[in-house]
């Protein structure tokens, strides 16, 4: 037989990528509105207070993961992900091509008017990314433990590849310049520094054209991981994901029942499969029954017997806990002060932060696929450490637009070194729980995308609150006078 010039020891290198492609359909298409914002903000009626419009949306969006949770929670087995993976993606594709065409159209309501076609579409896309985290986990429980750092690398990557197009687009770009106005009233000419964007190399448009093929991309792949041969050699042998639709007929018997008709009669079998049995059991017909026992040392199984949990039931809670409060901070925290934290340090040092802090997160899947961790004590040190960080980064935006070390150079490379740091600590150990959630089957992987939905949640929340209701947080000015 000839080698397989894609496998690298247990893995395959084709099947990887392929995994990689479907996890980047996880989160792309939001990720990909939210690089794209300063680019629509100026042609649409909600300005800058459209970000916080987008928040809510959101989190409305995480009715698809309830209704998923409640689902395998009161009818265990009825919902089966491939369907909905299919119907999700179909629907992020289609959001992705209507955007490109009604992202600017408005309608008059409540007085005024809003962008209620972004709006909606918006609220769509959410709804398919909120609840890929309860659904394309669960699917990766068919495939070899090794493959789900390959998920999460491409998960990292929805956030990266927008950023990456983004930037070739030119989305940031902006000069200082000194404009006037005139007050005819007073007869007045005031002159003011005003930040000048520049048009973007590539439209919206074609932006969301393309993230319409990223989606289309993501479901090819995951139409791949099903269907194709080549793809199921990799599924693990003990598949739990298609446990529910099998029955208890189907699983062997290691002893086999004897008996005899009479003494010193002839011994008769009979066939169990013509009463109904399994024909894994040989019955001998007569009054006394033996056991005949089969040794079964030798014999091993990838799969830890039924009731048996590979985690102790403390450490399960724990790591279910330390995810939501992981995911809050990386999914619901950061992401809402990084324009405070990083802004007053200049335009430049915030979307180098960005666009590294995208990076660190593929970068992180990749160390915990090659360097996998599975102590709890080094999981959790390396969670008090990314908290830490997060804790520092939280200082600069609360003290924003007077930060320390603002203004000089060690603070530029401070702040963006610390984003960066707490990406990689952050999605590292998130990673490492999940893989090692992976041995504990189906279930366990829907649990840890749930509380990744759950915690995200209570921190987009908790800082909506405090951003636009306590302005807790000042925005520094895009050009300091």
């Amino acid at each position: 037989m000839a080698r397989d010039i894609f496998k690298c020891g247990e893995t395959n290198l084709l099947v990887y990528i392929i995994v990689i492609l479907f996890g980047v359909g996880s989160w792309v298409a939001i990720n990909g509105l939210w690089v794209e914002l300063p680019v629509m903000v100026p042609h649409l009626n909600e300005g800058w207070t459209l970000p916080s419009y987008l928040s809510v949306i959101i989190q409305l969006a995480n009715i698809g993961p309830l209704i998923v949770t409640l689902c395998n929670v009161f009818a265990p087995g009825k919902l089966k992900e491939k369907p909905v993976v299919y119907v999700i993606t179909v629907i992020g594709a289609a959001a992705c091509f209507l955007l490109a065409f009604f992202w600017k159209t408005s309608t008059y309501i409540a007085g005024a008017q809003r962008s209620t076609a972004l709006l909606v579409l918006q609220f769509m896309l959410a709804l398919v990314d909120c609840t890929s985290s309860v659904v394309f986990l669960p699917f990766m429980a068919i495939f070899k433990p090794q493959y789900m750092t390959a998920y999460f690398i491409g998960e990292g990557m929805s956030g990266l590849i927008p950023s990456v197009v983004a930037l070739g687009q030119g989305v940031g770009q902006m000069t200082c310049q000194n404009v006037s106005s005139y007050n005819s009233t007073s007869n007045v000419t005031s002159f003011s520094i005003q930040p000048i964007f520049e048009k973007p190399k590539i439209s919206v448009e074609d932006f969301f054209f393309f993230l319409f093929a990223m989606m289309l991309v993501s479901g090819l792949a995951f139409t791949l991981l099903n269907y194709l041969p080549y793809c199921k050699m990799e599924h693990a042998r003990n598949k739990e994901y298609e446990e529910s639709d099998t029955t208890t007929s189907s699983q062997m018997s290691s002893s086999y029942e004897m008996r005899r008709e009479a003494p010193g009669a002839a011994g008769r079998f009979s066939d169990p499969a013509d009463a109904g049995s399994s024909s894994d059991k040989l019955i001998k017909q007569g009054p006394k029954k033996q056991k005949l026992k089969i040794n079964t040392e030798d014999v091993s199984f990838e799969k830890t017997p039924k009731g048996q949990a590979i985690i102790p039931k403390s450490k399960y809670l724990y790591f279910l806990v330390l995810t939501a409060g992981i995911n809050g901070i990386s999914n619901g925290v950061l992401p809402s002060v990084q324009t405070y934290s990083c802004l007053p340090y200049g335009n430049e040092v915030y979307h180098l932060a960005v666009t590294l802090a995208n990076i660190a997160n593929p970068v992180a899947c990749f160390i915990a696929f090659f360097v996998p961790v599975t102590s709890s004590l080094v999981i959790s040190l390396l969670t008090v450490l990314g908290l830490g960080t997060s804790g520092f980064l939280l200082l600069t935006a609360a003290t924003s637009p007077t930060p320390v070390l603002v203004g000089t150079t060690a603070g530029n490379i401070i702040v963006v070194a610390a984003w960066v740091i707490a990406f990689l600590l952050l999605v590292f150990t998130k990673v490492s729980i999940a893989t090692l959630f992976r041995q504990e089957g189906r279930k366990a992987l829907f649990w840890v995308g749930a509380m990744t939905q759950l915690g995200s949640l209570i921190g987009a929340i908790i800082m909506y609150c405090l951003v636009n209701i306590a302005n807790m947080f000042k925005m520094a000015p895009y050009c300091p006078s």
